[in-house]
């Protein structure tokens, strides 16, 4: 029926008015409360950009290239990794020098899955999953334990989307997985979870860590509403200024904005996040893909709980750019849809 489509295609244009709402939303934010409070929100913008890009380039190769374009970006964020190992500043980082490169590795094995399904013959879609697993290699010859526990979860993830026949079930348990991380994190900040899991997850994460993390949330509590200004956490933070080695940020994204930008900064985090998945729900594509990917972006939130990952512009860049694959609808099937629809009224 032509009121089908039509529907889809009104929901996906909201959707896609919708986030570049938001996005304007964030980087509004970010000068309003820099303007009231000081500090540097180009961070922020430039973020903001990345991920408006990517997505807008995603979406323009996914539909023009549905398996080059995924397989092209996994290339390209294994050759940056590989590259550019030293991605992250701070050598303090709970996930070392591997923060920014775990992030990059995750989303080029999703790139991967997204592109083995997106194939039409079972020896390429066994070649993309080869190249999928090649990056959990990868990460391990780069001294990256959580890129490579991260891609073989987004391949196993990959493969079990082929049993999934509603795409929601799946998007509801990406989302309730992020929650889970953010909200385990922000637990271990306040000192609010049993004994018997802060002590573990405390020697995993590293005490100084915890003692950032613990800053920025009385930074929060302090500035509830606006924070204390974009990019200021590390003149405020006592911690941070008593380590020559910190790079001025708590290093997780959450508390970073509950810090800098106030509760209204993580409202528009978490709403960028929820727009993403709701797109991914919208998408054309197949479910497959679309939990591909959505995998993915899940497992790069919660590298962001712990770490500085969504501080580098070539992660947030390539989060836009898979999310937009993910989200195209391939011209091959516009047109197949377009001569079914002229057949149908002859």
């Amino acid at each position: 029926m032509p009121a089908g489509p039509a529907a889809a295609h009104e929901r996906r244009s909201a959707s896609d008015a919708t986030g570049g709402a938001l996005l304007g939303a964030c980087a509004a934010w970010a000068l309003i409360t820099a303007g009231v409070h000081g500090g540097s929100p180009e961070g922020m913008l430039l973020a903001v950009l990345a991920v408006a890009a990517g997505y807008a380039g995603g979406r323009i190769c996914g539909a023009l290239l549905p398996v080059a374009a995924p397989c092209a970006g996994a290339l390209a964020g294994l050759g940056l990794a590989v590259a550019a190992p030293r991605l992250t500043l701070s050598p303090s980082s709970p996930l070392g020098h591997t923060g920014a490169t775990a992030a990059l590795l995750i989303l080029s094995a999703g790139a991967a899955c997204c592109a083995a399904w997106a194939a039409r013959t079972p020896s390429a879609r066994l070649a993309l999953r080869l190249l999928a697993a090649g990056v959990a290699g990868a990460a391990v010859a780069l001294g990256s334990p959580v890129g490579c526990a991260g891609s073989v979860v987004v391949l196993l993830c990959s493969l079990a989307a082929a049993r999934l026949r509603h795409r929601a079930l799946g998007i509801i348990g990406l989302a309730a997985a992020s929650v889970l991380v953010t909200g385990a994190s922000l637990a271990l900040a306040d000192d609010s979870l049993p004994e018997g899991l802060t002590a573990p997850l405390e020697g995993s994460i590293g005490h100084h860590r915890v003692l950032l993390w613990q800053d920025a949330l009385g930074l929060a509590e302090r500035e509830p509403a606006m924070g204390v200004g974009p990019g200021r956490f590390g003149d405020v933070s006592p911690v941070a200024a008593g380590d020559v080695l910190a790079d001025d940020k708590p290093h997780s994204a959450t508390l970073q904005q509950a810090s800098e930008q106030g509760f209204v900064g993580v409202a528009l985090l978490a709403a960028v996040f929820c727009w993403l998945l709701y797109a991914l729900w919208l998408s054309p594509g197949s479910t497959q893909v679309v939990l591909s990917a959505g995998a993915a972006l899940t497992a790069l939130t919660a590298v962001a709980a712990v770490g500085n990952a969504l501080s580098v512009t070539a992660v947030t860049t390539g989060a836009g750019i898979l999310a937009g694959i993910a989200t195209a609808r391939p011209l091959t099937d516009e047109s197949q849809e377009g001569a079914a629809v002229s057949s149908g009224y002859r």
